[in-house]
């Protein structure tokens, strides 16, 4: 098969994602049902070896992956749940846990723990010794963060004075964690300092739903309740710009793999693609309704945006609206190249390796979908290749030709 000129040789794009697996939870028999139940954030560990679930009444549960293949096979499984550890195992013979975590937990970000020291510290996993961790951010303005491997509590962290809506992990193993909260403030934490809060940062005039760090780690993006997305530095934790452009409250954020491009989605029905160095808006990606014969409902009013993600490989955007709709975007084609109907949803996340994303709902279930898989062309990878650690500022002083600077830089595909 002959690449298309933006990168992808081998996709499927016209075949629509597949509803995999359906995970919903059990009634537990504590709480009021109805209330408290909604699925406001799903992960993936970055080694893909967990999924993380906040399915509503308090409850993660943390799911080895990948699922049994019986469980992918089948269209929805559901799985009961009364507080106690479950015995469901992943492919690689882990047990499936839940965290108790007594509040509404809205935000979750995994992250290695490295093999620090040789000393033995109490509530800190053995030294010498990696392993996973998991925050969860509460409805109290609580962080807890857990060692995946044994379920245990590490850190209870205090500082924000209301709902922890967001988390976001330093890619790079540093133990600085990111937390967005209703507070109308960031905050960073260092985990390898026994949970030292380092910074607040402010600016915000309305609530925080999201923070993202950039992968290369120089960069953190906030999306809050306002018009416009800010930009901050990783090194100085000091405001580089806010991106304008949105008629509408920004609700969530994400970098692409190498760093060159961030996309913010908006209330306003939009998801704009922009180059974080310079400020420059690329694209703009419009939500519109569907023609009658692929419209999955009758009743749909709006296309808000709730979540935006980037595809492993960064040629690839999955976005959820409210018009009961996941899309699958190709950034070259500025269109979706694939819908799947949804009802209720929250949240989505890629898996770290493709080929499938996960979505979460109001009601608390996890569904997980088939991705078009991708084979990068060789022109894309050795353009991800250099964004990895060539700002676009340093692109455009490089002595190439102009359109290979466009190229490079993402102007064009």
């Amino acid at each position: 098969m002959e690449a298309p000129p933006g990168g992808t040789a081998a996709q499927e794009a016209e075949d629509e994602p597949l509803l995999l697996a359906e995970l919903k939870p059990g009634r537990p028999q504590q709480y009021d049902w109805k209330a408290s139940c909604e699925t406001w954030s799903v992960a993936f560990s970055p080694d893909g070896t967990w999924f993380a679930w906040s399915q509503g009444h308090c409850i993660v549960k943390l799911i080895p992956w990948p699922l049994e293949e019986a469980e992918l096979s089948c269209k929805a499984s559901e799985r009961k749940n009364r507080g106690v550890k479950a015995d469901v195992k992943g492919g690689g013979g882990a047990k499936e846990k839940t965290l108790e975590c007594g509040q509404i937990v809205w935000g979750l970000a995994f992250s290695s723990w490295p093999p620090y020291g040789d000393k033995e510290q109490d509530g800190l996993p053995a030294p010498g010794r990696s392993c996973l961790i998991l925050a969860t951010g509460l409805n109290d303005g609580q962080i807890k963060v857990w060692e995946v491997q044994t379920g245990r509590l590490l850190f209870s962290l205090s500082g924000h004075l209301d709902v922890v809506r967001d988390l976001s992990f330093a890619p790079n193993g540093s133990l600085i964690l990111v937390s967005a909260s209703r507070d109308k403030t960031l905050r960073i934490w260092d985990l390898s300092r026994d949970g030292k809060q380092v910074q607040v940062l402010s600016g915000h005039t309305q609530w925080v739903y999201c923070c993202s760090i950039s992968p290369d780690c120089s960069m953190l993006c906030s999306a809050a309740g306002e018009k416009s997305a800010f930009l901050w530095s990783m090194c100085s934790y000091t405001l580089i710009r806010k991106l304008e452009g949105h008629q509408s409250s920004v609700v969530s954020c994400d970098f692409s793999p190498d760093s060159a491009l961030l996309v913010t989605a908006s209330y306003d029905t939009c998801v704009i693609m922009w180059d974080p160095y310079t400020g420059e808006q690329l694209r703009t990606l419009r939500h519109v309704p569907l023609p009658p014969a692929l419209d999955y409902g009758s009743d749909i009013h709006a296309s808000s945006l709730r979540s935006v993600c980037f595809s492993p490989e960064g040629l690839y955007l999955a976005t959820v609206a409210d018009d009961r709709l996941l899309r699958i975007w190709d950034l070259e084609l500025r269109t979706p190249v694939a819908f799947a109907p949804m009802t209720n949803g929250l949240c989505c996340v890629y898996f770290p390796h493709g080929g499938f994303i996960a979505t979460g709902t109001r009601d608390g279930h996890v569904q997980f979908w088939s991705a078009p898989k991708v084979l990068s062309s060789l022109k894309h990878l050795c353009r991800k290749a250099l964004r990895t650690f060539l700002t676009t500022y340093q692109v455009l002083a490089l002595p190439i030709p102009k359109k290979m600077k466009e190229f490079l830089t993402y102007r064009t595909f």
